[in-house]
């Protein structure tokens, strides 16, 4: 399913980083890499195209759900091993899918972090359901 002709895409922006690496961090380093946030993501939002904008929990209280044989199993953590995790994700609506590389460029983990990591996934969306 795709949105209609000619109207703007949905794009999921999921925004990873590196525990291992975020935890190596000095606390200082930190402190100053997320002070820097309010502002990139303010200038994400000004552009008007920012439909949700969200920072995830912590690991520890992750759970996956999974079918196996039937029925749900629920696990500790991620849903996938991997050495990086999402930590964040936003929704923009964009005319071209350059406008959309435009405005996640803004996202703090697209400009700022690659001591811990950081990095954004840009993802069109084929449906989009709103409550």
């Amino acid at each position: 399913m795709s949105p209609p002709s000619g109207a703007p895409t949905k794009y999921l922006g999921l925004a990873y980083f590196t525990p291992g690496k975020f935890a190596a961090m000095r606390p200082e380093d930190v402190e100053a890499l997320v002070s820097q946030c309010p502002a990139l993501d303010e200038k994400m939002r000004a552009t008007g195209r920012v439909r949700v904008s969200a920072s995830l929990g912590d690991l520890e209280g992750r759970r996956t759900l999974r079918p196996v044989d039937g029925k749900t199993r629920i696990s500790d953590g991620p849903y996938t091993e991997s050495k990086e995790v999402v930590g964040g994700f936003f929704i923009i609506e964009a005319d071209s899918h350059d406008e959309a590389l435009r405005i996640a460029s803004m996202h703090p983990a697209a400009t700022l972090g690659e001591a811990g990591g950081w990095a954004v996934e840009l993802i069109p969306m084929a449906f989009y359901l709103a409550g």
